[in-house]
């Protein structure tokens, strides 16, 4: 099998926001509670979190977390969360069926994200609350002091504004699960008008308004078009949702699904677009991609622990290296639409389908899918170009002429490097590449770096046999370099220019 990859520096998508690589971290399970925060550990620092898991979080570098939810969120009163731990109220989660002791709330998180070099991104409870509580949160987090609920804050032992720039309108408003589930009609009239106060309380930040819970959903489209019409003029971005399934175990089919979430984003794109030419309006609504994964492994099993207790570990993936290819491919894609989705994060970060996995008490490990993330992160900053990519294509349940191999590829802001990313889809056939440059000049034919595995090899505490590994196999050639995709493999290959 072979591939023709072309890349010509003046094909480009757009600048990459930093923003793309964000997670998201929720009252549920053991995401925050023995995952994050653990104050008994033998590497918990002075307010309680383990140093360990913050080793791993900071290695990804990211952007964001969102926080506090999910569907946590829309039952959420943040007030519990705040002031003296001793007095904070035990309450029962209805999200999730667990006891909430509120023992890490915004003051904590926020503290716990800034010291690990990352913004937080807040939620508004949208599902049993209104507008001033919302209002009341931003004022409690974002103004300076002099008023009630600034100098709250202050009385708390946090003098300085939070000043958080990036908030949530509520979580999955429509879905039937949701805690205060709302019509199209009764959520865009309770997002504008809160999005339209907390504008006015400060000007500075910018807004994600709530699309439908995931594709599938029988209101999406027409969710999306209410919505806008009612908020257009004080949001900024509209959220999407979307997690992949493998349950009859058909790998082609999963692992194209990333062709499903490339006409996803490009539908939504398209609403944003009729709504900004219906109103001829000089405002860009983009896209907040803050929940994607893989999720299906915890609810296939069917095995869930007894309720209100806590912490209540549940929907703890463990993740095989089929699924790291296909977050690789989500990768690819959300990289390729860089010019509509500004902010993405990865549903969750620990514990709760996450990369990092905890031991209450114990060790962390590394899942399959934190590789594919981590050097995405760590690499995929800059100018997203467009490939030309020639290769096989394979029919499966989702339809005919999938790709055989999802490519995206970074310049870097300075020019000085050029990052390609690729995933073969193949489950047999290795792939020979050809990857010829027009206006980029390698310095030397460059590194690469695969991951590749038997697919149901898993990571576990006691090993892990899903690692990346430097392949020596680039050379160049009049043009561009060659190199060979191993049959179901991620890849990067990062070039200097001269």
């Amino acid at each position: 099998m072979n591939t023709s990859l072309h890349l010509n520096s003046r094909n480009i998508i757009s600048v990459i926001d930093d923003r793309l690589y964000s997670s998201f971290i929720e009252h549920m399970g053991r995401a925050v509670y023995t995952g994050i925060y653990e104050p008994d550990h033998p590497t918990a620092d002075a307010d309680g979190f383990r140093c360990d898991v913050a080793e791993h979080v900071r290695a990804l570098r990211l952007s964001h977390i969102r926080y506090p939810g999910g569907n946590f969120l829309s039952g959420y009163r943040w007030e519990d969360g705040v002031g003296d731990r001793s007095s904070r109220p035990v309450r029962r989660d209805l999200a999730w069926f667990a006891l909430e002791p509120n023992w890490v709330g915004i003051n904590e998180f926020i503290a716990y994200c800034r010291g690990n070099g990352i913004e937080p991104m807040i939620g508004v409870n949208l599902g049993t609350r209104a507008a001033q509580d919302a209002v009341n949160l931003l004022e409690y987090c974002n103004v300076e002091k002099g008023t009630y609920y600034s100098d709250l804050r202050r009385s708390h032992g946090y003098e300085e504004a939070h000043r958080i720039g990036l908030w949530c309108l509520g979580n999955e408003m429509d879905g039937p699960w949701q805690i205060g589930a709302k019509t199209a009609e009764e959520y865009g009239r309770i997002a504008c008008e809160t999005a339209k106060m907390m504008k006015w309380m400060d000007p500075s930040i910018e807004l994600v308004v709530c699309g439908s819970s995931f594709r599938d959903m029988p209101t999406f489209g027409a969710w999306e078009r209410t919505v806008l019409a009612h908020c257009w003029d004080y949001v900024d971005y509209l959220s999407l949702h979307q997690y992949y399934q493998n349950n009859d175990g058909d790998v082609p089919s999963f692992l194209a699904r990333s062709v499903e979430m490339d006409a996803f984003i490009k539908e939504v794109a398209s609403i944003c677009a009729e709504e900004k030419t219906r109103r001829g309006s000089d405002h860009d609504v983009r896209l907040s991609f803050d929940e994607w994964n893989v999720w299906y492994h915890f609810r296939k099993a069917g095995r869930y622990p007894e309720k209100w207790i806590f912490p209540r570990p549940i929907e703890e993936e463990t993740y095989d290296f089929a699924d790291a290819l296909l977050v690789g491919s989500m990768l690819t894609t959300l990289l390729n639409n860089a010019d509509t989705v500004k902010i993405a994060c990865l549903a969750q970060l620990v514990n709760v389908i996450a990369p990092i996995m905890t031991e209450s008490g114990g060790q962390c490990w590394l899942q399959t899918i934190y590789y594919p993330f981590l050097y995405t992160s760590l690499h995929g900053r800059g100018i997203a170009l467009r490939p030309e990519v020639e290769c096989p294509v394979y029919q499966c349940a989702l339809g005919e002429g999938v790709p055989t191999v999802d490519c995206a590829a970074v310049l870097s802001s300075d020019k000085k490097e050029l990052t390609v990313f690729l995933v073969n889809k193949d489950l047999k056939n290795p792939s020979a590449c050809r990857m010829t440059l027009e206006g980029l000049k390698p310095a030397k034919a460059g590194d690469h770096l695969a991951l590749s595995a038997s697919l149901d090899s898993v990571n576990t505490a006691d090993a892990s046999p899903v690692l990346p590994r430097k392949v020596s196999d680039t050379k160049s050639i009049n043009n561009g370099i060659t190199f060979t995709l191993e049959a179901a493999s991620w890849n990067m290959i990062r070039l200097p220019l001269i």
